[in-house]
């Protein structure tokens, strides 16, 4: 491969890392053409762009944008890597624990998700377990719509009218 090519291609990893800032750092090799395709395939279905990368031009692309704890990943870059880019972040981890389950492979080799450095294959269930950002912010509005939901409804039943009385008496005290 020459110099251009090589640099063309880091370019284009470091733009699909700003782009994709989460992604994972798996092991297929093993699979053949036919499993493969079909991890390819599940992949596309899921959003979740994979691509098979050179370790050294993976690693250049990663000092080249530098984002948080990615010195982590250095030391899985050797043997043959796959990245998976993805925006939903725990998607992937699902997709390597089910297909990983039916295939043998993909192994997880470890994660850059959310600016945490994820190392070893023992990390698939905590990634498993984060939630998006989608989810997050379901959770907070669930949350901080429970206690107007209460008042709401505490006003509106049999007891609001003395809840009303109540406020009534606190303001003509002021």
């Amino acid at each position: 491969m020459r110099k251009e090519e090589k640099t063309q291609i880091i370019e284009s990893l470091a733009a699909q890392l700003e782009k994709t800032p989460n992604f994972y750092i798996a092991d297929i090799s093993g699979l053949n053409a036919q499993k493969t395709a079909l991890l390819r395939r599940a992949c596309f279905e899921k959003e979740i762009k994979l691509l098979v990368v050179k370790n050294t031009l993976m690693r250049k692309a990663l000092e080249k944008i530098a984002p948080a704890d990615s010195e982590a990943i250095y030391p899985i870059l050797e043997g043959p890597t796959a990245v998976m880019f993805t925006e939903t972040v725990s998607t992937p981890a699902k997709l390597i624990k089910e297909f990983g389950k039916m295939h043998g492979k993909p192994v997880l080799k470890g994660a850059l998700v959310q600016e945490c450095a994820y190392v070893g294959e023992n990390q698939l269930e905590a990634l498993i377990a984060i939630k998006s950002r989608d989810e997050l912010i379901g959770d907070i509005i669930g949350l901080l719509q429970s206690p107007a939901k209460n008042v709401i409804s505490a006003l509106v039943s049999n007891g609001g009218g003395k809840i009303a009385g109540i406020v009534k008496t606190l303001s003509e005290k002021e």
